[in-house]
């Protein structure tokens, strides 16, 4: 099992990879850029680890073929939408599986995220936070770890400065990479099971009704 769920993440891991090293290579057009970029795109990357993580709960395997097969749908369905209005949704690791495995869009879309989060928005807004700060506190903790490594005789030099100062613009953007890679698997994880505990809420509750109305009948 361990195994399987390994060879699951190198194959998110791979078609990650070529995101994040397009996004370093903008370093040279500036140092803030790359990190952005990183930021800003992370729905994108979402969505290949969702693709195995959805399938993993039916037991199927995911090769780089089926990713590539589903290419279309994974990577490119309401692209737009996903940058844009979707982007700052302190809700989007919940709520994504319904556009993106459930197919839903338009009104369907806005009608299904409602029920979905009827009741579970202080639960989701809190995952969201938590991972924010899980993100934020690894960050820069490795700057922390690289100040106890370098000499300072005059004890006075902070985070902000090494990031600023010290420390080159592509090894803060490789830093960032490297946290994100590592932290956005739980996060997309964590969305991924509160959205099928959601769903099993709602298609019980829908059970019940029915049993309620066979009865009262």
């Amino acid at each position: 099992m361990i195994r399987g769920m390994f060879l699951k993440m190198v194959l998110w891991f791979w078609a990650s990879l070529v995101l994040v090293a397009l996004a370093l290579s903008t370093v040279e057009i500036a140092g803030w850029l790359p990190g952005l970029l990183i930021f800003w795109l992370k729905p994108w990357i979402d969505r290949s680890l969702l693709f195995v993580l959805s399938r993993a709960v039916f037991g199927e395997e995911t090769h780089f073929a089926d990713l590539w097969r589903a290419r279309r749908s994974v990577w490119w369905g309401s692209l737009l939408h996903t940058l844009t209005m979707r982007r700052l949704s302190p809700w989007r690791s919940f709520t994504q599986p319904a556009w993106q495995l459930e197919g839903q869009h338009g009104s369907a879309l806005r009608r299904r995220r409602a029920q979905l989060l009827r009741g579970k928005k202080g639960a989701a807004l809190l995952m969201h936070t938590a991972f924010v700060h899980i993100e934020a506190i690894l960050f820069f903790s490795l700057f922390v770890l690289a100040l106890w490594f370098m000499p300072d005789p005059n004890g006075r030099r902070s985070v902000i400065e090494l990031m600023t100062e010290h420390m080159p613009p592509l090894l803060t953007s490789l830093a960032y990479a490297a946290v994100v890679l590592l932290v956005e698997p739980f996060y997309v994880a964590a969305g991924f099971a509160m959205y099928l505990n959601r769903r099993v809420e709602l298609e019980a509750w829908d059970i019940e009704q029915e049993f309620r109305r066979a009865f009262a009948a």
